[in-house]
């Protein structure tokens, strides 16, 4: 077991650099000058330009900037914004509110996909199992800035269970209705998953024979049949953790979340390199940890898997 997980963190070395050093420079070749940007409409004297292009390394060439910021991130020091704030300090103020929403998403997505896969798989064919088909294929096809949308109106305008916005009222309670349309719209994977995963355990010989054995179906189908079914739902619940906590950048726009998502996009238009790096650095960091995690959790849902 420690065997694997010094392999896999070797393996997550190359995929940090390689990820580092293709932001790095696809936000070092975006047109403009980000400089420039700072001042809006007015007209920098060329001493102004020249300070703040030496205060954030912008008069190096690529691979020094590059080289520069490895050295930041290894020592801690992550850089500042070019409004003066420490990029370390956005993203410890922005992160646990991403964290908090992605958190909540996931977790009512693998509720829901467990649940509604595994009453579709045991009911194969039946009314409630082709039901939840038509239910999944109806989200699956409504854009999430739309549902998003109708879910404000509607629940949070005309019912008035929810708050509409989340502002700087990132609680819990705030930020339910973004969780609960986002897993809403991503859970039909993961339902899909667990479904054909039960249907598929129900024909296997281990079930035949624990049912000839006379063991009742409250013993098998959580034992035998849901806890094997479990590991692609699990799988596709770490890669919605991961593309979630990257991707939240819509639904912290609309639903006004003052997370990570939003603050990357404002990074990306006004060419904050620093900025845009590091918050992907992190987010890089936090899906491979996320994958390695799981992982080590399939031998806990099932025995037969053995790491060396």
């Amino acid at each position: 077991m420690t065997r694997y997980i010094l392999r896999r963190l070797l393996q997550a070395i190359p995929v940090f650099l390689g990820t580092t050093f293709l932001i790095y420079f696809m936000v070092f070749a975006m047109p403009g000058d980000p400089v420039l940007a700072m001042f809006g409409d007015k007209t920098p004297n060329p001493t102004q330009l020249e300070n703040l292009r030496a205060q954030y390394n912008l008069d190096q060439p690529f691979i020094v900037q590059y080289l520069l910021y490895l050295k930041g991130v290894f020592t801690g020091d992550l850089g500042e914004t070019f409004s003066g704030q420490e990029v370390s300090e956005v993203l410890r103020r922005t992160f646990p509110v991403t964290l908090k929403l992605v958190l909540m998403a996931v977790v009512i997505e693998f509720l829901l996909s467990v649940v509604i896969g595994l009453v579709s798989g045991l009911r194969e064919g039946k009314f409630v199992d082709n039901l939840n088909v038509v239910v999944a294929l109806v989200l699956t096809s409504i854009p999430a800035f739309v549902a998003m949308f109708l879910a404000q109106y509607f629940i949070g305008i005309k019912l008035g269970w929810a708050p509409v916005t989340v502002g700087a009222n990132a609680t819990w309670g705030a930020m339910f209705l973004p969780a609960l349309v986002i897993a809403l719209t991503v859970y039909v994977t993961g339902m899909r998953l667990m479904r054909g995963s039960v249907i598929e355990a129900r024909n296997e010989d281990y079930v035949r024979t624990a049912y000839a054995k006379g063991l009742t179906s409250r013993r098998i189908i959580p034992v035998h049949v849901a806890r094997n079914s479990l590991i692609p739902v699990v799988t596709n619940t770490a890669a919605s953790f991961g593309a979630l906590i990257a991707g939240t950048t819509i639904t912290e726009g609309i639903f006004n979340i003052p997370g990570v998502g939003n603050t990357l996009y404002q990074a990306i238009i006004r060419g904050e390199t620093p900025t845009v790096v590091s918050f992907v650095t992190i987010l890089t960091i936090v899906y491979v940890v996320v994958n390695i995690l799981v992982d080590l959790l399939y031998a806990v849902l099932d025995p037969r898997i053995r790491y060396v």
